[in-house]
């Protein structure tokens, strides 16, 4: 097996837990294949056990905790990760199995809807041993009846993979059902954006059923209708869903529909300009629900990131009635909580109103955070109530 040295004191991040070897932090790059498993020293020859490795990535090691990485072994990881998500979640039967490196499987994402998986192999290691992971898939989880791999991402082109989207096992239907907060859902896991649907605003969605009751509720970037129908679901006076995205518009009015909910509509509109027209006529919402995508995908484009969550929610704050809440959230990883807070606070601060904080809430539990490493950590979500 290979062996890839680290530079002097290259390994202070790594001693505290943090799973990545950045390319700059090695003494020499190998010859190998990309994803090939090599074993990882320090400058002084200490073992550091097992890595995937990829030349052409920033990310050059991903450690595996190991000293024999197996079939036998990532068949465990997924039963644990499972057992883990089962006892999260005993009455549900949708939520992510396994979330990369918080499970000690690098780069490997894992949905499951009902009796299908959605895929990612987002790290050359995880793609290299592809249909072993499908195999220990299907032993954990052997009722599965279709796994449909979603691999359009930013993330494939940083490891020098290419981007595919195809069915690895069973069939894939053209809708797929499942229930999340005892709401049914039909989404399209070919068509969806990630591996399908928002699994990781599942907690976050739950708790808006406890203030929503009797009150107007206005869902901005709405997707697929998940904070609208919850709301619905609550008993809302009213909710309108608003999504620039036509098929999003026209699967949320299909998800109301299979649950009878007659208290929510939807519309295809810009979130920004809907927001400009309802300050202009003047209308009012009880709650407005902030869910946009990432503004921000690396930190060189932070600067217009922030500007745009400073727009869309100063934009909101003016269309709350009195004692309203502002439900807002980002999930852009580079945008910090604290700064992100802030950015509300300011806003508020300029139109003189004052805010309190009643839910603070982060990324659902089946998502979970490796302490050592911050970037597990990404999505930010508050509560506020104007006073």
């Amino acid at each position: 097996m290979e062996k890839l040295i680290l530079k002097k004191d290259a390994d202070n991040r790594i001693r505290h837990g943090h799973p990545w070897i950045f390319s700059n932090e090695i003494v020499q790059h190998i010859d190998c294949e990309d994803g090939e498993i090599v074993e990882i020293l320090s400058s002084t020859g200490k073992s550091y056990g097992l890595a995937f490795y990829n030349s052409h990535s920033l990310v050059a090691g991903r450690l595996l905790y190991c000293e024999k990485f197996d079939y036998s072994l990532i068949c465990e990881r997924i039963r644990r990760s499972l057992e883990y998500r089962k006892f999260l979640f005993p009455d549900e039967n949708s939520y992510r199995v396994v979330f990369g490196e918080s499970d000690l499987l690098p780069g490997l994402i894992v949905d499951k809807y009902s009796n299908y998986l959605s895929v990612q192999f987002l790290s050359a290691g995880v793609d290299k041993i592809k249909e072993t992971i499908i195999n220990a898939l299907l032993e954990a989880i052997p009722d599965i009846e279709g796994i449909i791999e979603k691999d359009i991402s930013t993330h494939r082109k940083s490891e020098n993979l290419p981007e595919v989207e195809t069915v690895l096992y069973g069939t894939i239907a053209d809708k797929t059902r499942f229930s999340e907060n005892s709401i049914l859902f039909d989404v399209s896991l070919k068509e969806g954006q990630k591996t399908g649907y928002f699994l990781d605003q599942k907690i976050n969605r739950k708790f808006l059923q406890s203030i929503a009751k009797g009150k107007t509720v206005l869902d901005c970037f709405c997707n697929q209708g998940g904070f609208a129908l919850n709301a619905a679901k609550s008993g809302a006076t009213h909710v309108l869903g608003v999504d620039i995205s036509q098929s999003a518009v026209d699967t949320s009015q299909h998800n109301a529909k299979i649950n009878n909910f007659n208290n929510v509509d939807f519309i295809k509109d810009d979130v920004f300009d809907f927001l400009e027209n309802e300050n202009s006529t003047g209308n009012k919402w009880d709650i407005i629900v902030l869910d946009p995508p990432a503004f921000t995908k690396n930190r060189k484009t932070l600067p217009k990131a922030k500007a745009g969550y400073a727009k869309i929610n100063r934009l909101a704050l003016k269309l709350l009635n009195k004692n309203g809440f502002i439900v807002t959230s980002s999930c852009s990883h580079h945008l910090k909580e604290q700064d992100f807070f802030d950015i509300i606070q300011r806003e508020a601060s300029k139109q003189n109103v004052k805010l309190r904080l009643v839910y603070r809430g982060m990324q659902s539990p089946d998502h979970p955070i490796l302490v050592s490493m911050p970037e597990t950590q990404y999505l930010k979500f508050f509560i506020f109530q104007l006073i």
